[in-house]
């Protein structure tokens, strides 16, 4: 049969690269395994696998809000003046935790 429809989509830059290198590696391109994607969906009827929302830990989950307050500039970054402070502070966190 040919393939005579069209999808467009949007995806970040670094997914479809990430995605371009892992089917290559398969021998496959983006296009044909997004077409393995529908068939195995219609197949089934539904998602070729099941969908489950990420389990985080409660550190995990203040450690991404921690990320992105800082990115969104709600709060400072950390810096350091070289890679030895940086270290020295890595260490005293630990120590602490003991």
């Amino acid at each position: 049969m040919a393939k005579t429809a069209n999808i467009s989509l949007r995806i970040e830059p670094d997914i479809k690269a990430q995605a371009e290198a892992v089917f290559s590696n398969l021998g496959i391109s983006v296009t044909d395994a997004i077409n393995v994607f529908l068939h195995s969906s219609i197949l089934v009827g539904g998602f070729p696998f099941q969908p489950r929302k990420p389990k985080y830990s409660a550190e995990t989950l203040a450690a991404l809000k921690e990320s992105d307050d800082i990115a969104n500039g709600r709060i400072p970054a950390k810096s350091y003046s070289n890679a030895a402070e940086l270290i020295r502070e890595a260490q005293e966190s630990l120590d602490a935790e003991d």
